[in-house]
């Protein structure tokens, strides 16, 4: 009688892949995750995919209002993070039934202007979101990411290892060179999936 064990399916489903061992309700760093996998995996799971790049905030309210642009949320976010929450809560909710979501907030600043408060402020009201969308047995997944601006004349030792974001230049929170290969195809299938307030969106197939 044979004791050796079938060998391991390894998952091929791109789904699969990229979110295998996350939980379905959390907010965590991007850490080695790439966008283009996450996007994908949203979009084999039917979930919706939100994205927002904010490398070129300097304030609170450019993160609101970048956030709310680049997620196309119809409802203003308004000036506070108490309104954002309620941007993507409710009124989704009230939109029809969804299956999940997958939310990337790439180089959140990290700066003066933009202090470490501020960004536990931010993420916090995305824990919230986590847990009114868990309460509904809805996945949501937020992933996120910190960038560091510095002036576009900063000196030859630090150029190497910087990338150019308009006028100027961002490294992330470990120091390293921000990956060029997060650009998105905004293709009509994902435009179709980032437009919250639309319930024709929301809600087809």
């Amino acid at each position: 009688m044979s004791l050796a064990q079938p060998p391991v399916a390894t998952p091929t489903n791109p789904a699969e892949m990229a979110l295998r061992g996350i939980r379905s309700n959390i907010v965590q760093s991007i850490r080695a995750f790439r966008v283009p996998d996450l996007q994908v995996a949203a979009q084999a799971l039917g979930h919706h995919f939100l994205y927002a790049n904010l490398a070129t905030a300097q304030s609170k309210q450019d993160v609101l209002d970048q956030i709310g642009k680049q997620f196309m949320l119809n409802v203003a976010v308004g000036k506070n993070f108490d309104s954002l929450y309620d941007s993507l809560t409710d009124p989704v909710h009230k939109s029809g039934p969804q299956q999940g979501f997958v939310v990337v907030l790439e180089h959140i600043p990290a700066h003066a202007k933009f202090d470490k408060e501020a960004r536990e402020q931010l993420l916090d009201i995305f824990r919230d979101t986590v847990d009114y969308w868990g309460d509904r047995k809805v996945p949501f997944r937020c992933f996120y990411s910190f960038s560091v601006a510095r002036a576009a004349h900063a000196d030859a030792a630090h150029a190497s290892a910087t990338n150019s974001v308009g006028s100027i230049e961002v490294l992330t929170e470990n120091g390293e060179k921000m990956p060029t290969d997060k650009l998105l195809d905004i293709s009509p299938q994902a435009l179709r999936m980032s437009s919250p307030f639309n319930a024709g969106y929301w809600t087809a197939n």
